[in-house]
């Protein structure tokens, strides 16, 4: 956890170490680490250069710890500094940067990355610098980054991004998937399913979009950095209109689909809810761990409860009563 102050890890094993002894020379903390006492005696300079540790009055072979109320707010003060310094940097690079952006020649306003580790590191990068908004289009199969492996969108919906994603029908298919979105939905992201989308996509802030591109075989990732320019502006509209004719995937607070005010079952209004949102029998089965006979079997009850012939007419009802 001390990372963030500049201490690797043996510098944090040995202070924590020393917190807790009156003082230790390098034979005991090693004995302690289980390292060299070189090593030790090395970690031992380093936090003395640092202020985290002063040798022992008694002996100067003996080291003792610095209070961590003082010398650990001391290096979180200076790193906020530096911090500081970097963010006005910062500014003041994105300054220069926006007045060659509108020179960008036609060539310019696209950047190609190649490598799955490059595109996984861009990606990250992106949602990072969110300030705003992100909006995506999230294919059935994964290109570099699984949904749950993405902490970076976490992160961003803490600080206050807005999320907006449309998903394929089909990625539903996936085990486990439909936990993954009811997490993103209970964390306050927008959600849609469409029955397929075109590409995958990423837009942060509507200012850069981040197209992942795949081979015929899979084999060789890639993907199109857009800057702000006419493409950028149709890969925009593109996701506007999708996201209109998308279908709302909506999930109550305790991860169940929104039920009605009546009493509908909690699992009857997931299976609903899935159903509404374009799912098959089977892939609804497959999301909520039943079998779909018993799908089957509650969306028959269902059309009972209603008086309802058909599929089409359950789904008026459920509008009319509010369970949607």
């Amino acid at each position: 956890m001390l990372d963030v102050l500049g201490l690797d890890d043996s510098e944090e094993l040995t202070y924590r170490a020393l917190v807790e002894v009156p003082s230790y020379d390098a034979a005991e903390l090693a004995a302690r680490l289980g390292c060299h006492p070189i090593e030790a005696a090395r970690s031992l300079t380093a936090l003395e250069t640092l202020g985290l540790a002063a040798r022992s009055s008694g002996s100067s072979d003996r080291y003792v710890a610095s209070p961590p109320s003082v010398a650990l707010a001391a290096l979180a003060v200076q790193r906020e500094e530096e911090l500081r310094r970097a963010q006005r940097e910062i500014e003041s690079l994105a300054e220069v940067y926006r007045g060659t952006d509108t020179e960008r020649s036609v060539s310019d306003v696209v950047d190609v990355v190649r490598g799955a580790h490059a595109v996984g590191q861009r990606f990250a990068q992106l949602q990072m610098s969110a300030r705003e908004e992100v909006l995506g289009f999230v294919k059935a199969q994964i290109a570099v980054v699984p949904p749950e492996d993405n902490k970076e969108e976490d992160a961003a919906v803490t600080r206050g991004v807005r999320y907006r994603v449309l998903i394929e029908r089909s990625a539903f298919n996936r085990p486990g998937f439909f936990a993954a979105a009811s997490d993103s939905l209970n964390a306050g992201e927008e959600v849609r399913v469409v029955q397929e989308l075109p590409m995958r996509l990423l837009i942060v802030d509507r200012r850069i979009a981040l197209v992942p591109l795949l081979s015929g075989a899979g084999s060789s990732i890639g993907a199109l950095i857009v800057h702000s320019s006419g493409m950028l502006d149709a890969l925009l509209a593109l996701f506007d209109r999708v996201w209109r004719d998308g279908l709302p995937l909506v999930l109550g607070t305790n991860g169940m689909v929104e039920g009605p005010t009546d009493g509908l079952p909690d699992l009857d209004a997931r299976i609903l809810g899935l159903l509404l949102a374009g799912l098959t029998d089977q892939a609804v089965a497959n999301q909520l761990n039943l079998s779909m006979r018993t799908v089957q079997r509650r969306v028959r009850a269902l059309m009972d409860l209603v008086s309802a012939d058909t599929r089409l007419q359950l789904g008026f009802h459920a509008a009319r009563r509010g369970w949607i």
